[in-house]
């Protein structure tokens, strides 16, 4: 929230430290904009973890918020069908695609316009 970038990006975040003086451990509260808190223990959780968790429920969160603008329901359904695999559908692995893509295997010499 103190940097030049988050303060542009979220001009509504606020940081705020209170210090504990008795034995219980560190933690760090993030409360969302939609009133949900997170409580992460700050003596075992990476901060590359926390920054995750904000990303990712930000991002949730402002899907939500341009559905319901939209006039869209919220949560999508997603059908269960969708959820299935389909016969054929598997990718490929790389090295299998490397060597089904050389045209040189597939086309004489004609087709780029050679003799």
């Amino acid at each position: 929230c103190n940097a030049r970038k988050a303060k542009e990006s979220n001009p509504a975040c606020q940081l705020q430290v209170k210090r504990r003086t008795d034995d219980h451990l560190p933690q760090i509260t993030v409360a969302f904009v939609n009133g949900v808190e997170e409580v992460f223990n700050a003596t075992s959780t990476p901060a590359q973890t926390i920054r995750t968790v904000i990303l990712r429920k930000g991002q949730m969160l402002e899907t939500e918020h341009m559905f319901r603008e939209a006039g869209k329901k919220w949560p999508v359904i997603i059908p269960e069908e969708l959820h299935q695999s389909f016969p054929g559908t598997k990718p490929r692995k790389a090295e299998e695609k490397k060597h089904n893509c050389n045209l040189s295997d597939h086309f004489t010499g004609s087709h780029f316009g050679r003799s």
